[in-house]
């Protein structure tokens, strides 16, 4: 008899809608608030003595988070599912309309039908520092939107000084709490062996990773499970390339799947762009691809995946960047006269 018993669970800021197939029997749909009390609930409705229960929910970040870890905790396999390989199952699946009821059933069939890749809960000093990560990332957004605002505002002669002063104290307040986070950040790091470990390893790809860059680099990659291998990373970050080819009519140019982690692409995106100015083996194989012919966007891309290879290699040995190993600089051309002498 199949002891396993399959839910999907689509999550909300507030409410938890549950898919059930129980012994090969879907059940009706059940709603329960996402509290803690809520999550208890849950459990207690998915139990059953002598079944596992395999839960399957998307990614949503921090709505998604506490249940998750409710459910874990209780026992119960789970898996948190990328919300883009969730959709194409959907279209698979021809599921046109859309809403939570419809959501927890795609997901209940995306856990019986698809490779279970089991969630592993991340200690507490990760979950603190990916909060504090994705915080610090809407801080920068929030701070460069209003920096755009004051330069407008200031290419206007009509600027009144009250709109100036609100956008400059906007900015010194934006600034400080940067600064107030990113030094919670360092704290969190400097007590947990591991995690300041890799912060140095970050940091020690000099012209490339500075701490700011470093902190949400590892924030989204410390939740990830040890067993990885590096095409795993690369797929995480959603840069893996796509191909787009079909008889002899359709060959579109290839892409990144961007099916992965966007906070984590966008983490690596300045250091790989300061690399191809300031770090010599990276801009040494960007500059390589350019004589290729590639556009600059699709080496710089090659740039991040690159050096996302580098970060994989030195958390596996616990080595710091060796530039050598990513990409060898050209040897340097010797005259006839040299030859000669």
């Amino acid at each position: 008899m199949d002891k396993l018993d399959f839910v999907g669970l689509e999550v909300s800021k507030q409410e938890l809608v549950v898919a059930l197939q129980r012994e090969g029997q879907r059940k009706a749909r059940k709603t329960f608030a996402n509290t803690p009390p809520g999550h208890q609930a849950l459990i207690h409705h998915v139990s059953h003595p002598g079944r596992k229960v395999r839960v399957c929910l998307e990614s949503t970040g921090l709505y998604g988070l506490d249940v998750a870890l409710a459910l874990h905790r209780a026992g119960l396999e789970v898996m948190v599912a990328n919300p883009r390989a969730v959709r194409n199952f959907a279209k698979a699946l021809m599921e046109r309309s859309k809403n939570d009821q419809i959501d927890a059933g795609v997901l209940l069939e995306f856990a019986i039908r698809m490779p279970f890749q089991a969630w592993v809960a991340p200690r507490p000093a990760v979950l603190q520092l990916h909060a504090l990560a994705r915080r610090l990332e809407a801080l920068t957004d929030m701070q460069t939107a209003e920096k755009g605002r004051l330069e407008a505002a200031q290419a206007t002669d009509t600027l009144l000084p009250a709109l100036r002063r609100d956008l400059e104290r906007s900015l010194r307040s934006l600034r400080r709490a940067l600064a107030r986070l990113s030094g919670e950040a360092v704290k969190i790091i400097d007590q947990d062996p591991g995690l300041k470990l890799r912060f140095e390893l970050l940091i020690s790809v000099h012209g490339s990773i500075a701490a700011a860059s470093a902190i949400r680099i590892l924030a989204e990659l410390a939740v990830l499970s040890e067993d990885l291998d590096v095409r795993q990373y690369v797929a995480y970050a959603g840069l893996d390339p796509r191909e787009c080819t079909s008889g002899t009519s359709v060959h579109k140019p290839p892409h990144i799947s961007k099916a992965g982690n966007a906070h984590l692409r966008r983490a690596l995106y300045m250091p790989a762009l300061v690399a191809i100015r300031h770090q010599p083996n990276l801009r040494a194989f960007y500059l390589h691809l350019r004589a290729q012919g590639k556009p600059k966007m699709v080496a710089l891309v090659a740039v991040m995946r690159k050096l996302l290879h580098a970060i994989f290699g030195m958390f596996k040995h616990e080595q710091a960047f060796d530039g050598a190993k990513v990409y060898a600089l050209p040897a340097p051309e010797i005259s006839t006269k040299e030859v000669a002498a």
